[in-house]
This record gives C-alpha cells, structure tokens and sequence, in this order.
C-alpha cells in the first residue's frame, strides 16, 4: 500500500482522504486547526456511508480506522510518506511556510504534489524538492468528481506526473497531463468565464438565478457530457462556427471583479448551503443531508453517463 500523508483536513482533505484510501493507498492526514482535524473522521465516516449505501464500494467505517489516521504533529504524518499531498488555504505565505516545515521531516524521495486551484506553489517549494514537486488538483467532491489536473513543476522529474497520472487512472479516476501551469488550469477558466457571464446577466436583471441555472442544466449541459465543446462545433458545422465567431454573436463577457447580487447575499449572511441560505433558500434542511443528496444524485448521472457512454473516445 502506498503510503499517502494528506496536509489540509478541511472540505478538500478529508474527502481526498477517503479517495487515497479508497484507491488502496495508507492514509495519514493532519491539520494545524484542533476542530477540523477532529471533524475531520466524521465527515470521512459520512461520505463513506452515503458512498456504501449507493452501492459504490464495500468498504465499512472499520475499515476507515485501518487505513485512515490522524495526526496532530507534522512530523509524524510525513515521516515515511511516499505521496505528501498539499490540501490547505489557498494562501501563499501559508503553502511556504509548510513546505518549509516539512521539508527537514519527509523523505527526500518523497512526492510532493499540491491541490491548489489557482496558485503557483512552485516558487514556493523548496530548492531540494523541486525534482519531485507536481500539482495534482482535484474538485469536490473528489470521491465523486474523476477530473484530477497533474501539472509537474519546471524541474521536475518527468515520471512524477507520469507516476501519479498512472495512480490515479488505477482508482478508476480520469487525470489530465497539463504540459505547463496555467491558474485555474482547464475547467476552472472555463468556469471563470461562465461566472462572469452569468452574473452579468444576473446583475443586469436577464433573468433570475433559478432561470439562468434552467438554460445550463437543460440546454447546455445536456450536450457537453457527451460531446464536450469541439465534437459539438464538429456536430454544430464548423463554417458555421467560423462565421459565428467572425460576426461575434455574442460579446466576450466583461472583466468583473464583483457581483452586486452575490454581495447582497453575502452581507446578509447567505453564504451558501453551510449557511442554509445562497442564491437558493434550502428550507432548513442540514448542510449533511444536502450534501448527502448531491451526493446520491451525482452518483445517478454517473451510473446514467456510463451506461449511455461519451462519444469522446
């Protein structure tokens, strides 16, 4: 079993936890913050649970305590590491600081890969480590949601990304060999550009949220599963494309930096499902069974999704 220490309990390393574990690996996970490292079992036991009852896996919460631990002290989590996976704020003198913290501690051969979403941790790591630093990111929930972006960091050995590509191809995951670091890396600035678009038209009084959620849940993201966004151009006929882009239909979105209705909501104290309240009113229902509903109901589309089957091969 390949021995994996998780830096980072909160909502990214508890789930990535459970995925290592899940994909054989032996996990020990820590956290500088008390109550989330002490959560950190729980939430883990929960997502197993929902993960068992779907039919997903046969693994049970005894079965946690016997390839999961937690750690208080850094030193022990990365000790004998063979995978030390980054999973805190996105924050760059945090991120410094710990790799210099684990850096006299881990072993040298160990890999040193980073979850972060839009930061470049490289400048970060330490000289010593540069030959095995990557950055494998994930999305949440991970235990659901395949993509991994695996980028290796400019002085890294080639058959780091390779390595841990490999890995997590063989937990059934889908990973993507970036050749360079890009912030956000693909999905995400695709996200990006979406976000400012639909909070112009949200700000703009277009439509409502609920609206605008409609037109992506039932017009575009009944395509994308299945073709993605060239195999649809291929499909769409791509003269058409070509004159569409030349005529500029539709203008590129305008670079914001925010959103008068996100900032209502926020200074209302609609932070979103912790808060039972976002753009949506969740009726007083717990953050845990809502969670747990999304849960189920991606695991439905993707049963659905593998049983019809993309046509990008």
């Amino acid at each position: 079993m390949m021995r994996v220490a998780i830096l980072g309990a909160g909502l990214m390393g508890h789930a990535l936890a459970l995925v290592h574990a899940l994909g054989g690996c032996r996990v020990r996970l820590t956290d500088t913050h008390a109550p989330t490292l002490e959560r950190a079992p729980g939430l883990i036991a929960a997502a197993l649970a929902t993960l068992r009852e779907a039919g997903e896996t046969d693994r049970d919460a005894a079965w946690l305590g016997t390839v999961i631990t937690t750690h208080a002290d850094l030193a022990e989590t990365v000790a004998d590491a063979e995978l030390i996976v980054e999973a805190i704020t996105e924050d760059a003198e945090a991120k410094r600081a710990l790799y210099a913290a684990l850096d006299p501690h881990a072993p040298r051969d160990a890999i040193l890969a980073s979850n972060t979403s839009y930061l470049d941790p490289f400048p970060l790591i330490p000289e010593q480590r540069q030959h095995r630093a990557a950055i494998a990111h994930w999305y949440t929930p991970p235990y659901l949601v395949d993509l991994v972006d695996v980028v290796g960091g400019p002085r890294c050995d080639p058959e780091v990304p390779i390595r841990l590509r490999d890995l997590y191809a063989g937990m059934g995951k889908h990973p993507i060999v970036l050749r360079k670091f890009v912030p956000g890396y693909i999905a995400n600035r695709i996200q990006a550009v979406m976000a400012m678009e639909l909070y112009t038209l949200l700000d703009e009084g277009v439509a409502d949220a609920a609206e605008i959620d409609a037109a992506i849940v039932h017009g575009l993201s009944l395509r994308l599963p299945l073709l993605g966004h060239f195999m649809k151009a291929d499909f769409t006929g791509l003269p058409l494309v070509q004159k569409a882009l030349a005529a500029r239909m539709v203008p590129p979105p305008p670079p914001i930096t925010r959103s008068a209705a996100l900032d209502t909501l926020i200074a209302e104290g609609a932070s979103g499902v912790m808060a039972g309240r976002g753009f949506y009113d969740y009726g007083g229902e717990s953050p845990a069974t809502l969670f747990e509903e999304r849960d189920r109901r991606l695991i439905a589309l993707k049963r659905a999704l593998t049983q019809i089957g993309s046509m990008i091969r």
